[in-house]
């Protein structure tokens, strides 16, 4: 789990212009990154890999999210099936709860929930970590 938090906190650099990576700190706010962990059910791996597919990551964007990455993390004792993992990032955390509020209660997303999960629930646990960029965070994409 560390090596692939240290591979995906690489990966931030990405979502942040250049300019605003050069500018300094006290002239600029600090956008909020957040890695979300997602363990799927059993048996519910390609479910919850569709629904992310087809309907979540233009919803967050319709609430302001930005969809930064996802992975699909590699079968292991404790996730047969892997888990989803990706990464968020917000202007604040005060623009992240409210936009989380916002998705929770959009009727669309409340109806893809209720298809989605209508023979049992997709996720059995959710992990959650706040993070802001690392000054000494290299830029990411010049040697990809």
């Amino acid at each position: 789990m560390r090596l692939m938090l240290s591979a995906l906190l690489a990966l931030l650099p990405l979502a942040l212009p250049a300019a605003a990576q050069t500018a300094p700190t006290e002239a600029r706010q600090e956008p909020v990154y957040e890695l979300r962990i997602y363990t799927p059910a059993p048996g519910k791996a390609e479910a919850l890999s569709a629904r992310f597919r087809n309907h979540t990551l233009k919803l967050f964007a319709k609430h302001g999210m930005r969809n930064i990455a996802y992975w699909n993390e590699l079968p292991r004792p404790d996730a047969p099936e892997g888990r989803v993992v990706y990464i968020l990032s917000y202007p604040s955390r005060a623009a992240r709860d409210a936009d989380w509020k916002a998705f929770g209660d959009d009727p669309e997303w409340q109806k893809v929930v209720a298809e989605s999960e209508a023979n049992g629930k997709l996720v059995t646990r959710v992990d959650s970590i706040f993070m802001t960029m690392a000054a000494y965070s290299p830029p990411l994409g010049q040697d990809r």
